[in-house]
């Protein structure tokens, strides 16, 4: 695992490419990612403190290609599978956290319909998706109270209220979570944006994670296909297959390699200062330390916990990963035993994440002293999107599932990230 993300060399042009020829080899993509984050850090800074809806972000993943990452070749798209996608997120939030949780949710949300819908829906919904080079948006938490579906002759209407999704302000396509009348069963839901029962969604009023496009969205009477209805998100044992199962641990860790990308990109900012700039804790009537500032003996020792938290989540989520890959190859063959490890691993990588990623983006800035607060540096925007993240997903939670499983076996309930 390399600490530091890629060097923001400057990149000319567009990071873009040529949507008519051939999807890339799948050791392509990592190359594509990373021009990519090449280009978002050159004027991160100055775009997280604009705070403009990502319109031209989202156009560089479109041109870019990374948008159809996910879905199978037949289908038009790049091929991809669940470890590439992750390793994009995490390069992608190296250099702009904001961008990587947008296209982490994307990845999640357009894979709803293979999770819960079937094959035959899935494919229905990626072909279009690929076609259109649709980006996704919403949130099938169970932490949002769902929608409202009402039965119509030709579908449903939706209608209510959502608090806060990732990506409502620029996606082509949303899934949320609404209950089914009579039963008040979850399913998810897959909706059009540009229908006007679709309330403009609200500016998220959040310290971090600016460029998410993240807010609230009303539904007003909104048709709804039957066959936009992509599933049951019901956590009642039974409910779900052991598969469809696989979707909480899949999420879990787009979040845990969100956490450890923005830690990873918060490490490489302050390296470069810590090789050049005075330590705070050094004081100026001092004389210098032998070798210069890289050669203090507290700062290489803090950035040696700090390397330590980062390789150690990571090589937990390397594991949940390789579990998680492993299962989705499985199918529909999956046993309830084998969901069950998988969600409590991906759970475990995501708390270890959670907490380096905590840990990392507040002790780094101590490293840099003072100067971390200055606003042209920027700093403070790895340590803001981490926290916004991490205060919706309490680490507790997690911890309490794992304990349970390790002293008694009871499988973790399901429930999908925010």
């Amino acid at each position: 695992m390399t600490i530091a993300p890629p060097d923001p060399a400057s990149v000319s042009g567009s990071a873009g490419r040529d949507l008519s020829a051939p999807a890339p080899a799948p050791a392509g993509w990592p190359h594509i990612a990373r021009e990519l984050a090449d280009d978002l850090a050159t004027d991160a800074v100055e775009r997280e403190q604009a705070a403009k809806p990502p319109h031209d972000e989202v156009a560089r993943l479109r041109e870019s290609g990374l948008l159809t990452l996910l879905v199978p070749a037949a289908h038009s798209g790049g091929g991809a599978d669940w470890r590439t996608a992750y390793a994009v997120v995490r390069t992608v939030s190296a250099a702009d956290g904001a961008i990587g949780r947008l296209l982490g949710n994307h990845y999640f949300l357009s894979s709803t319909a293979r999770f819960f819908g079937g094959p035959q829906r899935a494919a229905r919904i990626e072909r279009a998706s690929a076609a259109g080079q649709w980006c996704w948006g919403g949130g099938i938490a169970s932490q949002e109270p769902p929608l409202m579906l009402t039965p119509t002759a030709h579908g449903y209407l939706l209608d209510g209220h959502q608090r806060y999704d990732t990506g409502v302000g620029v996606a082509d396509r949303l899934v949320v979570r609404a209950a089914v009348p009579g039963t008040g069963e979850p399913v998810a839901v897959l909706v059009d944006p540009a229908h006007p029962g679709v309330l403009g969604a609200g500016a998220g009023d959040t310290f971090g994670q600016r460029l998410a496009a993240g807010g609230g969205v009303g539904f007003d009477g909104v048709p709804v296909a039957a066959d936009d209805v992509l599933g049951s998100l019901s956590a009642d044992d039974g409910a779900l297959s052991p598969f469809a199962g696989l979707s909480a641990p899949a999420a879990r860790l787009v979040s845990a390699h969100f956490c450890l990308g923005v830690a990873e990109g918060l490490l490489g900012e302050v390296r470069e200062h810590g090789r050049v700039v005075r330590a705070p804790w050094q004081p100026f009537s001092a004389q210098p330390w032998p070798g210069g500032p890289a050669q203090d003996p507290y700062a290489l020792t803090a950035y040696g916990e700090l390397a330590v938290a980062a390789r150690a989540a990571s090589a937990l989520a390397d594991q949940a990963v390789d579990a998680l890959i492993q299962g989705l190859d499985r199918g529909e063959a999956l046993d309830d035993e084998e969901c069950a490890e998988i969600a409590v691993l991906a759970s475990a990588a995501e708390a270890a994440a959670s907490r380096a990623a905590q840990e990392i983006t507040s002790r780094a800035l101590e490293a840099i002293g003072a100067a971390a607060a200055l606003t042209r540096h920027g700093l403070d925007r790895f340590w803001r999107d981490t926290r916004t993240h991490t205060l919706r997903e309490p680490v507790a939670h997690r911890m309490r599932e794992i304990g349970d499983y390790f002293l008694n076996g009871a499988h973790p309930p399901f429930t999908l990230p925010a």
